[in-house]
């Protein structure tokens, strides 16, 4: 699928998804927001993707809200906070381009490198893995513009970094690198290459079990938002799906030969 905003191309059973507006380093507009939310429901649907990588073109990831969007504040207009029918938990289009990535259900990883700032690192929270290049720079920027990061972020950053220390990026604004990213918790690691890095890791998640991928990623996204016997029943519902399934079956049958294999040589 392509865009004038978004470019996503399959092969394998990774979706490699490319916010494609290089000359505004991929900054965030209406055409952007709606762009990456179309792009999550096609994925949402696709049975043939086992995982996807998300990254930006040019140099950088995001640099957050596009300029003009300001200007717009400005005037008292925003076309940004509207609502619509929720996808998932997200009623606005903003929130919408940040929360489709949970939504996806195999697991998506995001490559960060060049800046992902404001909403640009909201849409980066909504991935399930996030890899940046040490010299990345990230900044939960919105304070600096007199606003709050209503992306997502107020709800997802505590969980990623603590409380105290999400309510420090927020209320500074400050810009980090990625290896202090790393650090805090806000990026999963580092890589001097964070795209190859992160197709890598696809890869070898795409070689799993589609099935299983779908259940874990499912089963550790209720945890801390399910009581722990909820989780614990959920946890017999999927691997009852699961035992004895075609595809365990299948998989079952290749390890075996394969650690066979490994015996005789």
């Amino acid at each position: 699928m392509t865009t004038n905003r978004v470019t996503c191309e399959v092969d394998q059973g990774i979706a490699q998804v490319r916010l494609d507006r290089p000359d505004k380093m991929n900054a965030l507009d209406p055409a952007m927001f709606e762009a990456l939310v179309a792009v999550g429901r096609e994925l949402i649907d696709r049975t043939d993707v086992s995982a996807v990588v998300i990254a930006g073109e040019g140099r950088a990831f995001c640099a957050g809200l596009d300029m003009g969007q300001f200007a717009k504040m400005a005037g008292g207009v925003d076309d940004l906070v509207v609502e619509t029918e929720r996808v998932g938990a997200a009623m606005a289009l903003g929130q919408q381009a940040a929360h489709i990535w949970s939504l996806v259900p195999v697991p998506v990883i995001a490559a960060l490198h060049g800046v992902a700032f404001g909403g640009g690192l909201q849409v980066a929270l909504g991935a399930d893995i996030r890899i940046a290049a040490p010299d990345t720079k990230l900044s939960v920027m919105e304070i600096v513009w007199g606003l709050i990061p209503d992306m997502t972020g107020t709800q997802l950053l505590p969980e990623l970094v603590g409380r105290d220390v999400a309510k420090e990026l927020v209320f500074t604004g400050r810009r980090i690198s990625g290896t202090e990213a790393a650090a805090l918790g806000l990026v999963t690691r580092t890589d001097d290459d964070p795209l190859a890095a992160a197709t890598a890791l696809a890869t070898e998640i795409a070689g799993n079990s589609r099935n299983a991928l779908v259940h874990a990623k499912h089963l550790l996204d209720l945890a801390g938002h399910a009581t722990l016997a909820d989780g614990f029943d959920a946890e017999q519902v999927a691997i009852r799906e699961l035992i004895g399934s075609p595809e365990q079956t299948e998989v079952v049958r290749k390890r075996t030969e394969e650690l066979a294999a490994r015996r005789k040589s």
